[in-house]
Protein backbone atom coordinates (compact mmCIF):
# COMPACT_ATOMS: atom_id res chain seq x y z
CA UNK A 1 0.00 0.00 0.00
CA UNK A 2 2.63 2.52 0.65
CA UNK A 3 4.80 3.85 -2.27
CA UNK A 4 8.40 3.39 -2.81
CA UNK A 5 9.50 6.43 -4.64
CA UNK A 6 12.31 6.64 -7.41
CA UNK A 7 14.77 9.41 -7.21
CA UNK A 8 13.34 12.65 -9.75
CA UNK A 9 13.41 16.18 -9.43
CA UNK A 10 10.90 17.37 -6.17
CA UNK A 11 8.97 20.00 -7.48
CA UNK A 12 8.09 23.11 -5.77
CA UNK A 13 5.63 22.92 -2.59
CA UNK A 14 3.31 25.71 -1.34
CA UNK A 15 3.44 27.65 1.06
CA UNK A 16 0.85 25.66 3.14
CA UNK A 17 3.87 22.97 3.46
CA UNK A 18 6.54 25.34 5.48
CA UNK A 19 3.20 26.35 7.76
CA UNK A 20 2.85 22.55 8.57
CA UNK A 21 6.33 21.91 9.07
CA UNK A 22 6.41 24.87 11.42
CA UNK A 23 3.64 23.12 13.24
CA UNK A 24 5.06 20.33 13.64
CA UNK A 25 8.35 21.37 16.01
CA UNK A 26 5.92 22.29 18.54
CA UNK A 27 6.21 18.93 19.14
CA UNK A 28 10.08 19.63 20.28
CA UNK A 29 9.13 22.30 22.94
CA UNK A 30 7.03 20.24 25.40
CA UNK A 31 9.33 16.43 25.20
CA UNK A 32 11.72 17.07 27.93
CA UNK A 33 10.38 19.02 30.99
CA UNK A 34 12.24 20.12 33.89
CA UNK A 35 10.17 22.91 35.98
CA UNK A 36 7.83 22.02 37.87
CA UNK A 37 5.42 22.78 40.96
CA UNK A 38 5.26 19.51 42.15
CA UNK A 39 8.02 17.06 42.45
CA UNK A 40 7.90 14.72 39.25
CA UNK A 41 8.42 10.32 39.85
CA UNK A 42 12.51 10.56 39.51
CA UNK A 43 12.31 6.82 37.81
CA UNK A 44 10.16 8.82 35.08
CA UNK A 45 12.73 11.39 34.91
CA UNK A 46 15.64 8.75 34.27
CA UNK A 47 15.10 8.35 30.33
CA UNK A 48 15.09 10.69 28.74
CA UNK A 49 17.31 13.08 30.77
CA UNK A 50 20.64 12.83 28.89
CA UNK A 51 23.76 14.59 28.49
CA UNK A 52 24.10 17.58 27.45
CA UNK A 53 20.96 19.05 28.47
CA UNK A 54 19.97 16.72 30.90
CA UNK A 55 15.98 17.23 32.44
CA UNK A 56 14.89 20.50 29.25
CA UNK A 57 11.58 22.52 30.01
CA UNK A 58 12.94 25.93 29.29
CA UNK A 59 9.66 26.90 28.24
CA UNK A 60 8.14 25.41 31.89
CA UNK A 61 5.49 23.51 29.88
CA UNK A 62 5.75 20.69 32.34
CA UNK A 63 3.43 20.78 36.58
CA UNK A 64 2.81 17.77 36.90
CA UNK A 65 3.63 14.23 36.65
CA UNK A 66 0.22 13.47 34.48
CA UNK A 67 1.69 16.00 31.94
CA UNK A 68 4.90 15.17 32.11
CA UNK A 69 3.90 11.44 31.18
CA UNK A 70 1.89 12.39 28.21
CA UNK A 71 4.31 14.59 26.43
CA UNK A 72 7.08 11.78 26.89
CA UNK A 73 4.67 9.48 24.92
CA UNK A 74 4.11 12.01 22.48
CA UNK A 75 7.64 12.91 21.87
CA UNK A 76 8.19 8.87 21.49
CA UNK A 77 5.85 8.33 18.99
CA UNK A 78 6.94 11.31 17.26
CA UNK A 79 10.14 10.19 17.10
CA UNK A 80 9.32 6.86 15.94
CA UNK A 81 7.47 8.12 13.04
CA UNK A 82 10.19 10.29 11.88
CA UNK A 83 13.11 7.15 12.33
CA UNK A 84 10.37 5.33 9.74
CA UNK A 85 10.05 8.35 7.88
CA UNK A 86 14.13 8.70 7.78
CA UNK A 87 14.66 5.22 6.60
CA UNK A 88 11.99 5.29 3.78
CA UNK A 89 13.79 8.88 2.54
CA UNK A 90 17.05 6.86 2.16
CA UNK A 91 15.28 3.45 0.45
CA UNK A 92 13.50 6.14 -1.58
CA UNK A 93 16.84 8.38 -2.67
CA UNK A 94 18.20 5.25 -3.08
CA UNK A 95 15.47 4.52 -5.94
CA UNK A 96 14.79 0.80 -4.04
CA UNK A 97 11.27 0.32 -5.34
CA UNK A 98 8.15 -2.40 -5.82
CA UNK A 99 7.75 -3.89 -8.79
CA UNK A 100 4.37 -3.60 -10.57
CA UNK A 101 1.91 -0.87 -10.04
CA UNK A 102 0.56 1.23 -7.22
CA UNK A 103 -2.23 1.68 -8.91
CA UNK A 104 -3.54 -0.32 -12.17
CA UNK A 105 -6.48 1.80 -12.75
CA UNK A 106 -4.13 4.64 -13.28
CA UNK A 107 -1.15 2.74 -14.93
CA UNK A 108 1.04 4.30 -12.06
CA UNK A 109 3.88 1.87 -11.43
CA UNK A 110 5.93 2.46 -8.10
CA UNK A 111 8.97 3.29 -10.02
CA UNK A 112 6.78 6.25 -12.01
CA UNK A 113 6.48 8.42 -8.27
CA UNK A 114 8.60 10.67 -7.10
CA UNK A 115 11.16 10.79 -4.67
CA UNK A 116 10.70 13.07 -1.44
CA UNK A 117 7.60 14.67 -0.16
CA UNK A 118 6.08 15.60 -3.96
CA UNK A 119 5.42 11.75 -4.68
CA UNK A 120 2.99 11.92 -1.74
CA UNK A 121 1.02 13.76 -4.15
CA UNK A 122 1.42 11.37 -6.72
CA UNK A 123 -0.69 8.47 -5.13
CA UNK A 124 -4.32 8.02 -5.83
CA UNK A 125 -6.79 9.33 -3.50
CA UNK A 126 -7.88 5.29 -2.86
CA UNK A 127 -4.52 4.87 -1.91
CA UNK A 128 -4.06 7.97 0.14
CA UNK A 129 -7.45 6.06 2.00
CA UNK A 130 -5.55 2.79 2.48
CA UNK A 131 -2.67 4.11 4.27
CA UNK A 132 -5.03 6.10 6.50
CA UNK A 133 -6.85 3.76 7.22
CA UNK A 134 -3.82 0.93 8.28
CA UNK A 135 -2.36 3.84 10.40
CA UNK A 136 -6.24 4.59 12.22
CA UNK A 137 -5.73 0.59 12.75
CA UNK A 138 -2.38 1.30 13.83
CA UNK A 139 -2.96 4.12 16.48
CA UNK A 140 -6.34 2.65 18.01
CA UNK A 141 -6.30 -1.01 18.10
CA UNK A 142 -2.86 -2.48 17.19
CA UNK A 143 -0.31 -0.51 19.24
CA UNK A 144 -2.86 2.17 20.88
CA UNK A 145 -1.75 5.45 21.80
CA UNK A 146 -3.85 5.28 24.76
CA UNK A 147 -0.29 3.27 25.72
CA UNK A 148 1.74 6.10 27.53
CA UNK A 149 4.56 3.92 28.30
CA UNK A 150 5.33 2.89 24.82
CA UNK A 151 5.90 -0.40 25.60
CA UNK A 152 3.93 -3.44 23.48
CA UNK A 153 5.93 -5.94 24.25
CA UNK A 154 8.23 -6.57 21.24
CA UNK A 155 11.30 -8.28 22.41
CA UNK A 156 14.50 -9.18 20.27
CA UNK A 157 15.66 -12.05 22.54
CA UNK A 158 18.65 -10.88 24.53
CA UNK A 159 18.74 -8.09 22.60
CA UNK A 160 16.38 -6.49 24.83
CA UNK A 161 15.71 -8.75 27.39
CA UNK A 162 14.68 -5.78 30.00
CA UNK A 163 13.22 -8.20 32.09
CA UNK A 164 16.75 -9.86 33.26
CA UNK A 165 18.46 -6.96 32.30
CA UNK A 166 17.37 -3.64 33.75
CA UNK A 167 19.85 -1.65 33.04
CA UNK A 168 19.71 -2.25 29.48
CA UNK A 169 16.27 -1.09 29.24
CA UNK A 170 16.99 2.55 30.92
CA UNK A 171 19.83 2.78 27.91
CA UNK A 172 17.98 1.42 25.26
CA UNK A 173 15.10 3.89 25.73
CA UNK A 174 17.48 6.75 26.00
CA UNK A 175 18.68 5.48 22.55
CA UNK A 176 15.37 5.24 21.09
CA UNK A 177 14.14 8.76 22.52
CA UNK A 178 17.74 10.37 21.54
CA UNK A 179 17.47 8.40 17.96
CA UNK A 180 13.75 9.66 17.41
CA UNK A 181 14.87 13.29 18.55
CA UNK A 182 17.50 13.23 15.71
CA UNK A 183 15.18 12.07 13.18
CA UNK A 184 12.45 14.56 13.98
CA UNK A 185 15.21 17.34 13.07
CA UNK A 186 16.30 15.16 10.34
CA UNK A 187 13.21 14.89 8.60
CA UNK A 188 12.16 18.49 9.19
CA UNK A 189 15.51 19.62 7.54
CA UNK A 190 15.03 17.26 4.55
CA UNK A 191 11.36 18.74 3.62
CA UNK A 192 12.21 22.53 4.01
CA UNK A 193 15.19 21.64 1.70
CA UNK A 194 13.00 20.09 -0.93
CA UNK A 195 10.74 22.94 -0.70
CA UNK A 196 13.27 25.51 -1.13
CA UNK A 197 15.25 23.90 -3.65
CA UNK A 198 13.49 21.70 -5.33
CA UNK A 199 15.71 19.13 -5.06
CA UNK A 200 15.62 15.55 -3.08
CA UNK A 201 18.05 14.92 -0.51
CA UNK A 202 19.98 12.57 -2.99
CA UNK A 203 20.35 15.61 -5.81
CA UNK A 204 21.10 17.55 -3.16
CA UNK A 205 24.61 15.35 -2.50
CA UNK A 206 24.76 14.31 -5.45
CA UNK A 207 25.24 17.88 -6.67
CA UNK A 208 27.36 18.60 -3.53
CA UNK A 209 24.21 21.53 -2.90
CA UNK A 210 24.32 22.05 0.73
CA UNK A 211 23.13 25.62 0.55
CA UNK A 212 19.54 26.17 0.07
CA UNK A 213 20.62 29.61 -1.12
CA UNK A 214 21.82 28.80 -4.48
CA UNK A 215 20.75 27.66 -7.81
CA UNK A 216 20.76 24.03 -7.48
CA UNK A 217 24.81 23.59 -8.50
CA UNK A 218 28.05 23.32 -6.17
CA UNK A 219 28.23 24.12 -2.35
CA UNK A 220 26.39 27.55 -2.56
Amino acid sequence: LIPIYRHQVVPKMKLALLALLAGSAAAFAPANSASSSTALNVAEQEVGATAPLGFFDPLGYITDDEKFTRYRAVERKHGRIAMMAMAGTFVHNNKWTFDGYLSPSANLKFSDVDSGIGGLFQVPPAGLAQILVVMGFIELAWWPATQLDGDYGIRLGKVNNWEQEPAKKVRQQNAELNNGRAAMMGIAGIITQEVLTGQSLYEQASSGHWSPFGDGQGFF
